[in-house]
């Protein structure tokens, strides 16, 4: 009998030795009693009729790239997923008053919405959880960065304002089997821009939001569609592209007020010239390149270049002009006749005099050259010489033919003043025609820009 009671205290001696065994958490309980026999393959409807509604909502963080030839656009959004899941329902009173808590997304049934538009997953963080709450309502909230595929127009750059959309749809459900809506009003997501970095190169202007469906194989899918409408800011454009051209469109047009026979007018328009172009190189960069059409910046470019060359071709013909003009002068001056002719040697008196003087009558002939009467006696006296002269005769036709020869070279001077004068009115009016092409151009540029800047 005393061994009986000695081991009955031995027992109750060790059982109180030996530690109680923890109880699970109540959020350990939880987790395992809502996922023990949920299946994530399976919509989680009771009634099968039933449409799953997913409720989406999307906020723009920023506009990360704008590619002009790939036609694409990658942004970072805050995206919002919400719908009810009927197998994750539990009474808060149960497990100590717990309302939500977070499960694996890989451990539950996610929708199957996706966004048509997109064409790269881009640099999104793992959210691998989502939250639950005791009413079954699933909350999938994640940062994504999203490249778009979006028809870019280009045209008015600098200026430009895109609309590029995301579509959300499911991929493989129809609307029986999962619907879409807004999570919130359509007002409310378009007029959202609080989280948007105002501060780089686009601005955002709105979003708005609409939910369609479409019919396909005789079932219908629901879709909600969302249009990020931005504009870009010109400011660095216009200073680093536009200002930088205009002012050597400018220093071009002054160009022309340098004296047309200096020779250095066609010097420096060729300095512009190529000085516009390794401008031009240098901001190739900058421009979007588009496979579809021109920007209208580069067609401003482009016309700008044509117009330097232009005006250095209108330069050089005035200039060829000009010295074509000098050179026809000399040839027709009789004081280059009388030097040839004196200054041969071995000729006489007779055969300079009368040289000089089928020069003077094919002059007097052509209206180009009239002589004084007193030159023309002079001259009658000597062709009716037919002796050699005398000293004294010889002194006085070598008189006469020296005022001959000054007479001559005052014609040949006025005649190079009038030539010049000529082909200085003659630049003028291309100068005019040129500034005239020049400012229609410039006006109508500024009037589109302006058009598109304040729209």
């Amino acid at each position: 009998m005393s061994l009986i009671l000695l081991a009955l205290l031995l027992s109750a001696h060790l059982a109180e030795c030996v530690p109680e065994k923890p109880k699970r958490s109540a959020l350990n309980q939880l987790t395992r009693s809502l996922l023990r026999k949920y299946d994530c393959g399976v919509r989680p409807v009771h009634n099968w009729t039933s449409p799953t509604t997913v409720y989406i909502d999307l906020i723009l963080q920023s506009v990360l790239d704008v590619d002009g030839k790939t036609q694409s656009v990658t942004a970072s959004i805050w995206y919002r997923q919400i719908w009810t899941d009927e197998f994750l329902m539990w009474d808060p009173e149960e497990f100590d008053g717990i309302n939500e808590i977070s499960l694996s997304s890989d451990a539950i049934w996610i929708p199957d919405v996706i966004v048509s538009e997109s064409v790269d997953e881009g640099k999104s963080p793992p959210i691998p959880y989502v939250y639950v709450n005791s009413s079954g309502s699933v909350k999938n909230y994640r940062p994504i960065q999203v490249v778009l595929a979006c028809s870019l127009e280009m045209y008015a750059f600098p200026f430009d304002k895109q609309n590029c959309s995301l579509t959300f749809r499911s991929w493989l459900h129809s609307v029986q089997e999962i619907d879409l809506a807004l999570w919130r009003s359509a007002e409310a997501i378009a007029n959202d821009t609080r989280e948007f970095m105002n501060d780089g190169e686009w601005e955002l202007l709105s979003i708005p939001s609409h939910y369609w469906q479409i019919r396909h194989d005789n079932t219908d899918y629901a879709h909600i569609q969302f249009n990020v409408l931005i504009r870009r800011r010109p400011l660095l454009y216009v200073v680093g592209l536009l200002i930088p051209s205009i002012f050597l469109m400018l220093v071009d047009v002054i160009s022309f007020y340098l004296p047309l026979n200096s020779g250095t007018r066609i010097a420096f328009k060729i300095s512009i010239l190529l000085g516009y172009t390794v401008f031009r190189v240098n901001l190739t960069d900058d421009l979007p390149a588009t496979a579809v059409s021109t920007p209208l910046v580069g067609v401003f470019f482009a016309v700008c270049m044509a117009m330097l060359m232009l005006s250095l071709i209108k330069s050089i013909l005035v200039v060829k002009l000009l010295h074509h003009g000098e050179k026809e002068v000399r040839q027709m001056s009789v004081s280059a006749c009388l030097l040839d002719k004196y200054g041969s040697g071995g000729h006489g008196f007779n055969e300079s005099a009368l040289t000089s003087l089928k020069t003077l009558d094919h002059i007097i002939s052509s209206g180009d050259f009239e002589l004084e009467p007193s030159l023309e006696e002079d001259l009658l006296s000597l062709n009716e010489i037919q002796e050699a002269p005398t000293g004294l005769e010889w002194i006085f036709q070598e008189l006469v033919s020296l005022r001959i020869a000054f007479s001559q070279e005052d014609s040949e001077s006025s005649a190079q003043v009038e030539w010049l004068a000529l082909c200085s009115k003659l630049d003028h009016y291309l100068f005019c025609l040129y500034v005239l092409v020049l400012a229609v151009y410039a006006s109508t540029l500024l009037m589109l820009w302006a058009s598109w800047s304040f729209a």
